[in-house]
């Protein structure tokens, strides 16, 4: 064969092989948008307001122990060096904040390890408000949550279920943390709750005070059964006014420092 003809041949097959790869692009651009297509009916019906359900975390917001939740350093001045950086101090479980697994578990997954698949999901808002005006400590319990099924539909699969108790109106208040005695003071969920709530399958909770067992609780039944069980929480939320109470999605941006208990979250809705 000359060299002419194999040079021929040798730009045909190329031609023959980029119109392979055109064509099969071109077939993976269409798969791929079909996906997304597919993919967007759940937030396709959403109006596209994005609601912000985090505190600011400054050394003011009120924590569990008391302390500051995070600390502030200079670390570049920037009259001295045409920039500035701050050094922080930030405890785990401050502000708007994730209870990971690790938290109450010896060896139980760590904020790092949460599944990414959970971090975006349905939210359902338990109102609460009502009795929480009257007692404190008031807490989530089953009835609630089959008041909320009647109301709204069943639980999604994965779900992030949150309490609105009310209790963000008491930012900056002591009576966010405790009572006139000086005791802790504030709702949260029931075991029995929670216990159902696993049952049907919710990955997540969420509570807008300190803690997501209610404030004179003796025990942390909560924190000791639902996070062992490989699901997290997420405390001090704010805005759940500004949520409905179904078919909101929950965007919680985890924290990814190895073997944390938890740690400071942004934590937004689409509505």
């Amino acid at each position: 064969m000359c060299h002419v003809c194999v040079i021929n041949n040798v730009k045909s097959s190329m031609l023959s092989r980029r119109d392979f790869f055109r064509k099969s692009a071109a077939a993976g651009f269409a798969a791929a948008a079909a996906g997304a297509v597919s993919a967007r009916p759940a937030l396709a019906q959403s109006t596209g307001k994005v609601v912000d359900l985090t505190h600011t975390l400054d050394g003011d917001f009120p924590t569990f122990d008391g302390k500051p939740g995070i600390l502030y350093t200079e670390n570049v001045n920037f009259d001295a060096s045409g920039y500035q950086i701050w050094e922080l101090t930030v405890f785990e479980h401050s502000g708007t904040h994730i209870d990971a697994p690790l938290h109450f578990s010896k060896d139980g997954t760590s904020v790092d390890e949460l599944d990414p698949g959970n971090l975006i999901c349905p939210l359902c808002v338990v109102d609460i408000k009502a009795k929480a005006a009257d007692e404190p400590n008031a807490m989530v319990e089953p009835e609630d949550i089959e008041a909320y099924v009647s109301a709204h539909g069943d639980i999604p699969e994965g779900a992030c279920v949150a309490m609105n108790s009310g209790w963000q109106d008491k930012v900056g208040d002591p009576s966010y943390r405790n009572n006139a005695e000086g005791n802790f003071a504030f709702p949260g969920f029931s075991k029995a709750a929670t216990d159902m709530l696993a049952e049907m399958g919710a990955a997540s909770i969420g509570v807008d005070t300190l803690s997501l067992d209610p404030g004179n609780s003796a025990d942390f039944a909560v924190h000791y059964s639902w996070l062992p069980g490989g699901r997290f929480g997420i405390e001090n939320l704010a805005n759940l006014d500004q949520v409905p109470a179904s078919g909101a999605t929950i965007f919680i941006g985890a924290p990814k420092h190895r073997d944390g208990t938890g740690g400071p979250a942004r934590v937004m809705a689409m509505v």
